[in-house]
Order: C-alpha cells, then sequence, then structure tokens
C-alpha cells in the first residue's frame, strides 16, 4: 500500500525531538458510531481447535439458537494476509488467525457481495483473551489493527477469559453471548467428543488396511455427533453408534511404527494445518503413530491453576484474616464440581466408543515430575505440562521421540520450557527429545529436522519389537481398534505382542 511505503519510522539514535513533544495515546475505538444489528441478527465467527472440533462446536452451538460460523482452516494465504495487515514481530498463532479472519470477510465482501458496513453491523469475532508473559495479550488489539486497516473497521470482537470458566461476563452488563451453564455443557460436550474421536483417528491411521478408510469412518461419525447436537438427541447413545462405524475399518497394527508425543504450544501443536507446517499428517506419511494433545489437557491444567490460586490466597496471613473464612467455599465447589463433570463426561463418551486405555492426564502427578526442573507459580504458556510431558514419557515409556512445536519466539515456550529441557535431557540422555519452531515459512527445514529426528526413533520401535516373540497363531483381537493392551511397551504393535 502506498501509504505503508511512504511511511518512515523516526531514528532516535541522534534525533531527540520527541523528548519534549506531547505525549498522546492510540485509542483502540473506531473513529465513528456504529449501529449494530440485534441479537437475533448477529452471526458469531471463530475458530482455530482442530478441524474436527470447530465443525461439532459450530452445531453444538447453534443448538443453543445461536448463529455461529465456524471459519475454515488457516492456510498459507491467510499467514500472508495476517503478515500484510498485522504489525511486525508477531507470533504464528496470531499472523495465521487475524490474517483469517480478515480474509473470510474480504471473501464475504468480494466474492458473495456483502458490503463491509453489513460486515461491520452482523458479524463478531469471538476469541479467547487473557494475559500472560508473550504476545499472547495483545492479540485483540491486533485484530482490531488489522481490521481497520482491511476496511473493516468498528467489527466486533468478544473475548472470553481463558481462565475464567462460568464466570465469564459476570462483570458486562449485556453480553453479546450469554455465558450461563448451559453454554459451557454444550461446548464442552462438542470439545471432549472432538479430543476422543481424534485420538482414536491418531490411533488408527497409521495402520489402515485401505488408505483414506479412517478419515471416511471419522467423517461419518462427525455428521452423527453434529446431527445429534442438532436434533437434541443423546450423544452418549451418538457414541456408541460410532462404534461400530469404526469397527468396520480393517487394520494391520502388527507394524512396528514409532510413537511420536506432539506437544508444545498450545495453538502450534493443536492446529491440523499450514501453521505447523502439517506435522501429524507428515509424522503418519513417514510411518510414524502420533499422540496428540487434546485440549482437555489444557482445560485440566486451567482448573488446576485455579485450585492452586484459590490454596494460596487461603494460606496468606493478614491481619483482617477470618479465623475461619468462607468466602472460598463457592470457588472449590465449582472448581470441583466442574473437574467431576469433565471426567464423568469423558470417561462415558470414551467408553461409548471404544477407547479404552486413554486417561485424563492427573495434573498433580505431572506437577510432582516437573517441580524440581520447573516454578509451578510460573503459569505461562502451558505451564509446567512441556517439562512433565518430557518426563512422563521417558519414565513411563510412553513415546520413542517427542517433539515440542511453538512458534518463533514463543517467550513461555522457547525461553522457559526449553531451557529448562535441556537439563532434563541431561539427567535422561535416553530421551529422544526435539524443539522446533515455526515462522510461516521454511517448511523444508522444518520437515528435515523432524525426518533427522525420527530416524533414531524408527531404530527404536523397530528394536523394541524385534526382541519380542511373535505367536504362531494371533487372535483375530489384535486386528481390532477396541483391542487396546496396557503394558510398558511404548509402540502399539509391541503391546499387542507382549499382551499375547
Amino acid at each position: 500500500m502506498s501509504a505503508c511505503n511512504s511511511m518512515k519510522y523516526q531514528e532516535s539514535n541522534d534525533n531527540l525531538q520527541f523528548l519534549h513533544q506531547e505525549i498522546s495515546q492510540w485509542r483502540e475505538s473506531p473513529s465513528e458510531k456504529t449501529v449494530y444489528a440485534p441479537k437475533e441478527e448477529t452471526i458469531f465467527l471463530s475458530g482455530g481447535l482442530t478441524l474436527l472440533q470447530d465443525k461439532l462446536i459450530e452445531s453444538a452451538l447453534n443448538s443453543l439458537g445461536i448463529r455461529y460460523i465456524s471459519l475454515p482452516n488457516p492456510n498459507f494465504a491467510s499467514f500472508q494476509t495476517g503478515k500484510a495487515y498485522g504489525n511486525r514481530g508477531q507470533c504464528n498463532p496470531t499472523y495465521f488467525t487475524v490474517g483469517n479472519l480478515v480474509k473470510y470477510l474480504q471473501k464475504l465482501r468480494d466474492e458473495q457481495g456483502v458490503s463491509a458496513e453489513e460486515i461491520v453491523r452482523k458479524y463478531v469475532y469471538v476469541t479467547a483473551g487473557g494475559c500472560g508473559p508473550c504476545r499472547f495479550g495483545m492479540y485483540i488489539t491486533e485484530y482490531k489493527k488489522a481490521l481497520r486497516d482491511a476496511g473493516f473497521e468498528g467489527l466486533r470482537i468478544t473475548a472470553f477469559e481463558h481462565n475464567k470458566g462460568i464466570y465469564q461476563g459476570e462483570e458486562i452488563e449485556d453480553p453479546l453471548i450469554e455465558y450461563t451453564p448451559t453454554f459451557f455443557v454444550t461446548l464442552i460436550k462438542a470439545v471432549i467428543i472432538g479430543d476422543i474421536i481424534n485420538i482414536l483417528g491418531y490411533k488408527m491411521r497409521p495402520y489402515e488396511a485401505e488408505a483414506g478408510s479412517v478419515d471416511r469412518a471419522i467423517e461419518e461419525c462427525r455428521k452423527l455427533v453434529a446431527d445429534a447436537f442438532l436434533q437434541k438427541r443423546s450423544p452418549l447413545k451418538t457414541m456408541w453408534r460410532c462404534r461400530s462405524i469404526l469397527e468396520k475399518v480393517t487394520l494391520n497394527r502388527l507394524q512396528p511404527k514409532p510413537k511420536v508425543m506432539v506437544m508444545g504450544e498450545f495453538w502450534a501443536a493443536m492446529t491440523e494445518g499450514d501453521g505447523n507446517y502439517n506435522l501429524h499428517r507428515f509424522l503418519e506419511a513417514e510411518g510414524a503413530e502420533c499422540i496428540p494433545q487434546p485440549i482437555i489437557n489444557r482445560l485440566m491444567l486451567s482448573l488446576w491453576e485455579a485450585e492452586q490460586k484459590l490454596y494460596q490466597s487461603e494460606t496468606l496471613e493478614s491481619e483482617t484474616s477470618k479465623s475461619i473464612d468462607f468466602s472460598a467455599v463457592k470457588t472449590r465447589m465449582m472448581l470441583k464440581a466442574g473437574k467431576a463433570a469433565v471426567k464423568l463426561y469423558f470417561t462415558l463418551y470414551a467408553k461409548a466408543i471404544g477407547l479404552h486405555d486413554y486417561h485424563i492426564p492427573n495434573i498433580d502427578k505431572l506437577a510432582d515430575y516437573s517441580k524440581s526442573y520447573y516454578t509451578l507459580e510460573c503459569e505461562g504458556g502451558e505451564g509446567h505440562l512441556e517439562v512433565a510431558h518430557l518426563l512422563e514419557s521417558v519414565k513411563e515409556n510412553l513415546a520413542h521421540l517427542v517433539i515440542s512445536v511453538k512458534p518463533f519466539g514463543c517467550m513461555p515456550s522457547s525461553a522457559v520450557s526449553d531451557g529448562i529441557q535441556s537439563l532434563v535431557t541431561a539427567r535422561h540422555p535416553e530421551a529422544n527429545f526435539l524443539a522446533i519452531e515455526t515462522s510461516g515459512e521454511g517448511a523444508a527445514n522444518f520437515h528435515s529436522r523432524v525426518q533427522m529426528a525420527l530416524f533414531k526413533a524408527k531404530q527404536a520401535a523397530k528394536e523394541e519389537f524385534e526382541a519380542l516373540k511373535i505367536p504362531e497363531k494371533l487372535p483375530e483381537k489384535v486386528y481390532n481398534y477396541l483391542y487396546q493392551p496396557t503394558n510398558r511397551k511404548a509402540g502399539s504393535a509391541a503391546k499387542l505382542i507382549a499382551s499375547l
């Protein structure tokens, strides 16, 4: 843009004129007042989770009467759009998500003929907010800046605090979305079901006898679950119907494939697309089995952090402290009820569809693993989870390779967690660990580093499998995904043979 090309940055090394200039504050509010559409006409936009979960959340919220659209998966064009309209020095998730929103609105305007004024009047973007030791707290400002420069100044953004749970919007007089318990229960159900189906997909896809059969079965399950939300049918019975669909998929699970745990910064480790160079699918194409990090892990960490804050506030000494203080009883009860509800829903849905060998992470146990390395009060990013997952993988032999993926320059993940991981790997030299950053470009270098780490993992998986004696006659259950033995072997094929 000509306006950008003619911009000259002030060089303050030898120019001190700015010292006596009047200080002015940049304001986020639009220059002109906009008359927005009423709630019943408002359309909400969001996205950014896994492909399956975004679609399930769309159906779940539509079932509550909320006009909600899940944005398409961010791609490299989204990244380029984000860089064109965003500030310098932002991280990958910012560029991809900001650019994805702008790209979607431009398509509405340019291809579907919806005017920019109508878009601003009717549409609302929903995103997560909060503070922390990184650029996460700047996301909303970045959205507003990019929207203004793209011609959509004034488009509303409503944010929910990622650590407030059901207390969202208590201080808002006229919220755009009613953050009721029904809203959160429905949302969490969609997220949990998405997690469960995603976990099964990653377990089954590397061993499918017919390419694409697992994806077709999962898409059929997605449609069933989405329809169950819209028709107000039981998700539990629907998950049982999904079991019969997945059972029809033919698997050959006696192939020694390395297990790769993918963790790291929340968005970079979870997204399925150009945001992490399609890492999960790349690993599968290279002959590996992925262990993804489900969103429920982050949810349980948020509940754990809330409990820790409550405990710390209760143990602080104060001159005005009461001998018996009931002010935190409600919060404590809500936290316990929240944890119990999440575990109950996950267990019921997982058993119904046939996921037997996955357990919700015990955050207290993970904290014990990492507390001698990581200050537990440091809550930035994923907190102590990155360090804990590597230690858990080594001590419990969960994976042949652990990959920690994060945006370029991510402060909590790169500067803090990766710095500590060097001590972990020094004390546990058997750990096969790769910390790798994404920047939007450089896929060839990224994939090359993953391939080098994967070579060692393949050798480990092969040696583990060949050390076992394969029985002459194998029962049919080894080819059925419902048979999920638990033992100290890391690879799926080795687990099956060891169980026999």
